[in-house]
């Protein structure tokens, strides 16, 4: 049965090859000053800093510049961006890059007015927004974390070692993104696996609930299987733009808020990978995949039913003549097995942790109640030495 729910997302797509043709009007709506936000060097390799730049020109924008936005991107970086939007009365952060620098510009867009410890305040404690806020535009260059059409911010505070998400109201969302599968050609593979599984652990974190069998049920199994067949393309062809298209599209359904429409949602597997992060600076997809095994092995019991339809499904499991036990653990060992396939780590040696971590991010991982079973601090233990 579909729950009560209201939706709303402010965001405006502009998708496709020519979609960098429309920033020019959107830039009209907003003031003289813009923060463009970008990493490191991949916005500059494929040439597109440089047209954003002449754009921005063209338009009578004056442009302050925040470079460097790490893929975890910390609160200090955060704040050298609140520093700038101060300094210079920013009237829109325009993030050129993946989901961490739109992250990241979302939240100096919400911290440059804070008047508390922003971290504190929005992060750790949650308070409502009471200040003003700075538009944000993107420019994707990486797909996976769904970014650009949703209010989330994801950000890692250094000395406290707590990597922290939270889902700010529409306000915050983009005011618009620009699609270009193009400029994902050049993602390398690791990072662009590691993006893919991100949109595949977001589908699952809202697709193993209590709420089963409605609508939205059935969209997610559609974009997992788009995800995995276009994953298999894209590594074949990375220039294959239909693949390219689709795991772009994909990304952004996967967590624009419409795939949890009238959906109890899980969210421990990122809890347990924000603090794994914390520790290692892991790519996120590829800590998520880790931990991902033997937390839907430890689960799948107490939501019999909902694996053994994932199972069968989207992996193809033939139900014959077998238990729900049998067809969901096959369920699982089938997803095990594309990941390997497709290069996506399994272990977490592989990603930078020791035995040594593993009780301190147990122990400062955040403990949810939305899945089918809520984890104790040994069950969170457990799970990282099983893919340790």
């Amino acid at each position: 049965m579909l729950l009560n729910f209201t939706f709303h997302n402010p965001t405006k797509i502009y998708f496709g090859k020519k979609s960098l043709d429309n920033l020019t009007p959107e830039l009209a709506d907003y003031g003289e000053t813009v923060l463009l936000t970008y990493g490191k060097n991949a916005v500059k390799a494929i040439g597109l800093y440089d047209q954003v730049i002449a754009i921005l020109k063209d338009a009578g924008k004056k442009v302050i510049e925040l470079s460097g936005v790490m893929p975890n991107p910390t609160y200090a970086k955060l704040m050298e961006g609140v520093k700038l939007v101060k300094d210079h009365n920013v009237d829109l952060i325009l993030a050129v890059g993946g989901g961490s620098v739109i992250d990241c510009a979302k939240g100096i867009s919400v911290s440059a007015y804070c008047e508390e410890d922003p971290f504190e305040t929005y992060w750790l404690q949650y308070k409502g927004l009471a200040n003003k806020i700075v538009p944000v535009a993107s420019i994707l260059t990486m797909v996976g974390t769904g970014s650009e059409m949703n209010g989330g911010s994801v950000i890692t505070h250094e000395e406290k070692k707590i990597k922290a998400s939270r889902v700010f109201s529409a306000d915050v969302y983009p005011k618009f993104s620009i699609l270009n599968p193009e400029y994902t050609f050049p993602v390398p593979r690791y990072q662009m696996v590691s993006g893919v599984f991100d949109i595949m652990s977001h589908l699952m974190e809202q697709y193993f609930s209590g709420t089963d069998n409605n609508t939205t049920d059935y969209i997610i199994e559609s974009l997992f299987k788009s995800s995995i067949d276009n994953l298999r393309a894209a590594l074949k062809n990375p220039e294959d733009y239909e693949s390219r298209s689709n795991l772009m599209w994909n990304a952004t359904l996967a967590l624009n808020t419409l795939t949890g429409l009238s959906k109890r949602q899980d969210w421990q597997v990122h809890m347990i990978e924000h603090q794994l992060g914390a520790y290692t600076d892991c790519a996120h997809g590829m800590g998520l995949a880790a931990i991902s095994l033997p937390y839907y092995r430890l689960i799948y019991p107490d939501g019999l039913d909902k694996f053994v339809r994932f199972a069968t499904e989207i992996w193809g499991v033939s139900s014959e003549g077998k238990t729900k036990e049998v067809i969901a653990e096959e369920g699982i060992d089938a997803m095990e097995r594309f990941l390997k396939e497709c290069g996506i780590v399994t272990n977490l040696r592989d990603l930078g942790a020791t035995k040594e971590m593993l009780p301190k991010i147990a122990e400062s991982t955040f403990i949810l109640s939305g899945g089918y079973k809520k984890l104790k601090r040994d069950d969170i233990l457990g799970i990282l030495n099983a893919c340790f």
